[in-house]
């Protein structure tokens, strides 16, 4: 049975329970057993790397567009000479060999000059 001003709905403030009863304060969130609590950790996205990664992965797709585009412009048959004989192979192919022995060298002299930098 209800009274004038009374709603059988609405618990009073700071109870828990059936409406019109009181069961003692209530208590919000997760029970405290002493422990402070953890924040959740979310995963800390670091702009640099990420931007570096983007950068990386358009360079190299830039590079090997260009890579592609040497090879097929560059098919034609070419004589080499070397120092006994004389080859004929694809102008792309002499290329790259001549790249790959520049580069060769060059990490051989900079070896090189690292072992007589320790040494000395």
């Amino acid at each position: 049975m209800t009274t004038p001003g009374s709603d059988p709905l609405r618990t009073p403030t700071g109870s828990t329970g059936t409406p019109g009863t009181t069961t003692g304060p209530a208590t919000t969130g997760p029970a405290t057993t002493g422990r402070k609590a953890t924040p959740e950790r979310h995963p800390v996205r670091n702009a640099g790397r990420t931007a570096g990664r983007t950068l990386a992965l358009a360079l190299l797709l830039f590079v090997t567009v260009l890579l592609v585009l040497f090879v097929v412009y560059n098919t034609q048959t070419v004589e080499i000479s070397l120092v006994f004989a004389d080859v004929q192979a694809p102008l792309v192919l002499a290329l790259v060999i001549a790249a790959a022995l520049g580069g060769l060298l060059v990490g051989l002299a900079g070896l090189v000059l690292r072992a007589r930098r320790r040494s000395s």
